[in-house]
């Protein structure tokens, strides 16, 4: 069953679901949010997409969607409180779909903390990943304080949240946790894409948290 949409709160939310080759023995169910969708931030972004195929490629199903206002989704831009319900509703369709995995939550940029946030505060969600995270915007204290594993990556340059801000985040959130820094990368990993995906192969592929 090819999945297109899902049912959200404001209405139909545009989704793809990536399945990998075994699903017998499935290592989670994920769901991972794009960039902010008033700066053009939509489930295909680069980083999105290949960060979907590499988490199917280690033995995950993989839901991303388009948050409210983005593509084909229905409802209007609400910069957080809107966007976290659409998680929670993408959270709930793996959740059915996959009752026996466990699951992972996690997002880039607007997307991570919108994932993030939502899946620390989650009892079915057990690790977090967050690529690109805006750290100096809104709330994150419900990642600061999760003690759930938490998978961080950020480009050495990212021009819009510099990677001393992340360090400085790092420092102050809670164990376990593990920061993987991508050379000479912008905050879209502009040419450094695939180094993204393997980031998230080698920290997540023999994870079963």
């Amino acid at each position: 069953m090819r999945v297109t949409e899902l049912p959200g709160p404001a209405g139909p939310l545009e989704a793809l679901l990536e399945e990998p080759a075994d699903r017998e023995h499935l290592r989670a169910a994920v769901v991972f949010g794009h960039p902010h969708p008033q700066y053009g931030g939509t489930m295909h972004t680069k980083v999105v997409y290949q960060a979907a195929k590499a988490l199917a490629r280690i033995g995950c199903a993989v839901l991303r969607f388009n948050f409210r206002s983005a593509g084909r989704s229905a409802g209007a831009f609400s910069d957080g409180p809107g966007e976290r319900d659409d998680f929670r509703a993408g959270l709930d369709f793996m959740g059915e779909r996959y009752p026996a995995a466990r699951m992972w939550a996690g997002g880039m940029s607007f997307g991570a903390w919108i994932g993030m946030c939502v899946g620390a505060e989650d009892p079915r969600v057990t690790t977090l990943i967050g690529v690109a995270m805006p750290v100096t915007q809104g709330n994150w204290e419900p990642v600061l304080r999760s003690t759930k594993p938490k998978f961080f990556i950020h480009g050495e340059r990212d021009e819009l949240f510099p990677l001393k801000d992340i360090r400085d985040f790092y420092a102050r959130a809670e164990e376990p946790k593990e920061l993987v820094v991508i050379d000479a990368a912008d905050h879209l990993f502009d040419g450094k894409v695939g180094e993204v995906a393997d980031a998230i192969e080698d920290l997540l592929g023999d994870w079963n948290a």
